[in-house]
């Protein structure tokens, strides 16, 4: 895009990108940044594009949006440029994939955002079939941010998952191979998978994922079978101790996934461990 001037913009004319992929959470970060925004002002512009009835889509700059609308800022500079919404969507990804914290259902949407940018401009239109790869879309994308196209692919299968499983990736409760079979799965069978890991408290494994996978290609997965294959014991649901959520998210930041806070009373358990090692050897 050509070099151009920011411009002072109503905050009342500028709309989220259309499918933006990337959350914009109030989180501790976000107040940070209102905060910035309050005593510093907004240093880097928003990009924008104009659309036909005199307003503008954001392509750039979801969060700073946000926290000017949180810090009840009325004006934001911005940097305007004349793009179609495929040029929009890829330079919007491409803005956002440096992040250092992606989520993978974030990553996920970005890079079926960008695959379908891509194929508008004349790319293939199969985004994931597991026979034949798109070659060129998944490889472009999987060139630029170092991967694989068929990690490229397996990332835009996430966006077949109901929210409750996405979220459950997302916070770390589904590892990335088993998310990407249930994936293949309805979104009525998806739920009869989401029913049983909370009545059992577990997590389907690589295995599991997979049977029910190809029992549901198969056109053979039932109720019954899901109950049943996830009822078994394994090594994720062994002498686990169960502490209701309610009385331990106070105690972290707001934008911790359960993963995150298992690591962190972990860590708090070894060095209390530790101390009273040290108190007991002298």
């Amino acid at each position: 895009m050509k070099e151009t001037r920011p411009e002072y913009l109503p905050i009342s004319k500028l709309h989220p990108f259309e499918g933006h992929p990337f959350k914009v959470t109030d989180n501790e970060e976000m107040d940070q940044l209102t905060w910035s925004i309050l005593t510093q002002g907004l240093l880097t512009p928003l990009v924008v594009r104009p659309l036909e009835n005199g307003e503008y889509e954001v392509i750039s700059g979801h969060r700073r949006l946000h926290a000017c609308k949180k810090a009840g800022i009325e004006t934001v500079p911005a940097l305007i440029y004349a793009i179609d919404r495929d040029a929009a969507a890829i330079a919007l990804v491409d803005s956002n994939l440096h992040r250092e914290k992606i989520l993978p259902s974030e990553k996920a949407f970005a890079y079926k955002l960008k695959a379908e940018a891509l194929n508008h401009r004349g790319q293939r239109t199969d985004l994931t079939s597991v026979q034949v790869a798109p070659k060129l879309a998944t490889e472009q994308i999987a060139e630029e941010v170092n991967t694989s196209k068929d990690t490229v692919k397996r990332y835009i299968r996430l966006t077949h998952l109901i929210p409750e499983l996405l979220q459950k990736v997302d916070e770390g409760q589904i590892a990335f191979t088993p998310a990407v079979h249930l994936s293949y799965l309805s979104p009525a069978e998806q739920g009869w998978v989401l029913d049983e890991m909370e009545r059992n408290d577990c997590t389907p494994s690589v295995g599991q994922a997979y049977h029910l996978k190809e029992h549901s290609i198969a056109g053979t997965l039932t109720k019954d079978f899901v109950a049943g294959l996830m009822s078994q014991e394994k090594a994720n649901q062994k002498e686990r101790l169960k502490i209701p959520m309610e009385r331990i998210r106070k105690y972290f930041p707001r934008h911790y996934t359960t993963a995150q806070m298992e690591d962190a009373i972990v860590k708090m358990c070894e060095a209390q461990f530790r101390k009273r090692t040290d108190r007991d050897a002298r």
